[in-house]
């Protein structure tokens, strides 16, 4: 008689979702996903409060960027975790557009799920998916504005960029003295789009508005005791060595004594290296030495008595700042004087800002390297503000490479939108009602931002769906008069490259959750107990 229960080829405790059961689990994560960030979406987007568990318990985070909530939040689901790589990865690519990615594949994904419903295979779907977001790019392409060749006209468009990236942020109250900001400072890179030339240092105390460029590099240190406050003409070693002497540096060693002079022999020993390693550093013939680690006192004492300015515990990315725009290099051993690349700059002095003394260097090799300081009432709004100046140098910066631009507001979904609507009618057998779900899943985006605004979306978005299929391709939402308005006439425009970046990022993750049909949780490795214990 032949045995009907089912084979087990996995290990206990090992989990298998098949067919149905392992879409409706993707799709639930990845919606759920969508729907925590949505409300943070457009200008009258709140905020979240993030509050740490673990060794920073208790530490509270208030942002509503959402690559940062998402890192934050710990997610289970695996169709989630996708979602939420896909968000860092749009975060590192062009800096912002990370909520209105996430928000676009988890609006996929709830059309597919209805598509799906309806007994149309997952392949047609992607079929019809592929093709609605190639007439979707072609259209945003088709929309672009290009004005790189008018330094006027674009720096303009740059500081329309800044103020449409800031206004859903924290600094939407300042965001004509902060696009200033950004754009002064992304301009002075002069095209390169080296943005780690520009340092964003946080200072509690003042307002929002008390933040500066300074068009200097600052370290937030001081020099060391009697040596020189200010330096002319400074030739600077950078170093990541070792300079304390009070400790025999192989570890685990016993040394043994007969008498207190061998203790003081031993102390003379090492006070001696480092005397050696100090004349090693100063034949570099440098005034000002840098270093990554501590200074003890007596290679300190040793630097004053020589006149040098040396500057301990740097953090490691403020010194790769600095040989970055002071043309220097990082050194470790000091045998080879004539191999090491000091870095340069014209003036190193002190200066206040708040409460605190930084060292400012001015006419640094680099010349377009600056620094904007940050201030304001709490801890949780300077780290907020650093994330929103971040993400507007980020987007800034890639415009100066990709120079085009597309109207923000909800005007280039809906562009996309209708173009995809008017394929869909010329396009026969089912892709035409995927392609027609892709549409509805752009126009959510205009939707969320009026919901979130308490506007009636209904109306607006039909508005301007209207306004559109009649050939008036530059309007989209007015979010301070609630109406649908002209995104020229408004300055509303954004990055084609973080547009684009948004488009074919949730296209192809949310493809790739609708591709799945099993998922498989493998079994759980057990601690094996120590058998030296009973």
């Amino acid at each position: 008689m032949v045995s009907l229960n089912p084979v087990r080829i996995l290990k206990h405790e090992a989990e298998e979702e098949k067919a149905e059961l392992a879409r409706l689990s993707s799709f639930v994560g990845a919606i759920a996903i969508g729907d925590l960030v949505k409300s943070t979406l457009g200008p009258k987007g709140m905020d979240k409060i993030l509050v740490s568990q673990g060794r920073s318990a208790g530490s509270v985070e208030v942002t509503n960027d959402g690559a940062t909530i998402l890192k934050s939040v710990g997610v289970d689901n695996p169709a989630a975790k996708i979602l939420v790589d896909m968000s860092r990865v749009q975060d590192d690519e062009v800096g912002d557009g990370t909520t209105s990615v996430t928000v676009l594949a988890s609006e996929l994904l709830r059309e597919a799920e209805k598509l799906i419903d309806l007994k149309i295979h997952p392949q047609t779907i992607i079929a019809g998916w592929r093709r609605a977001a190639s007439v979707a790019r072609e259209a945003l392409t088709n929309s672009t504005q290009d004005h790189s060749e008018d330094s006027e006209k674009f720096k303009e468009d740059l500081m329309n960029i800044a103020r449409t990236t800031l206004s859903s942020k924290i600094l939407s109250q300042h965001k004509e003295y902060f696009s200033k900001l950004a754009v002064d400072a992304v301009l002075r890179l002069k095209g390169s789009g080296e943005l780690s030339a520009i340092q964003l240092i946080k200072k509690s105390g003042g307002t929002l508005e008390d933040s500066f460029l300074d068009e200097g590099f600052l370290l937030d240190k001081k020099p060391g005791v009697h040596q020189p406050q200010r330096i002319e003409n400074a030739k600077i070693l950078i170093a990541n060595t070792p300079m304390d002497t009070d400790k025999i540096k192989v570890f685990g060693s016993h040394i043994k004594v007969d008498s207190m002079s061998k203790i003081a022999d031993l102390e003379l020993a090492e006070k001696e290296k480092m005397k050696d390693k100090v004349n090693k550093i100063l034949n570099h013939k440098c005034n000002v030495f840098i270093n990554r680690q501590l200074i003890y006192n007596y290679p300190e004492q040793l630097f004053a008595d020589a006149g040098v300015m040396a500057i301990e515990h740097a953090d490691f990315d403020g010194i790769e700042r600095l040989a970055l725009v002071t043309g220097g290099e990082i050194v470790s051993t000091f045998d080879n004087p004539e191999l090491t690349r000091l870095g340069t700059c014209d003036v190193i002095e002190q200066v206040m800002i708040g409460e605190d003394t930084l060292l400012r260097f001015s006419g640094v090799k680099l010349g377009e390297a600056c620094t904007i300081v940050i201030r304001g009432a709490t801890q949780q709004i300077i780290d907020e503000a650093e994330r929103s100046l971040h993400d507007a140098l980020c987007v800034l910066a890639a415009t100066v490479k990709e120079s085009r631009v597309v109207y923000g507001g909800g005007c280039s979904e809906s562009l996309m939108a209708c173009a995809v609507l008017k394929a869909a009618t010329e396009t026969p057998g089912k892709e035409a009602i995927a392609m027609e779900a892709y549409a509805r899943a752009l126009l959510q985006l205009p939707t969320v931002i009026a919901d979130n605004a308490g506007y009636d979306s209904a109306q607006l978005v039909s508005e301007l769906r209207a306004a559109h299929s009649q050939g008036t391709s530059t309007m989209g939402l007015n979010m301070d008069a609630g109406r649908v308005g002209c995104m020229k006439e408004l300055g509303i425009t954004e990055s084609f490259a973080v547009k684009r970046q948004v488009v074919m990022s949730a296209t192809e993750a949310a493809e790739m959750i609708l591709r799945v049909d099993d998922i498989i949780r493998c079994a759980p490795r057990k601690r094996v107990p120590d058998r030296g214990y009973c």
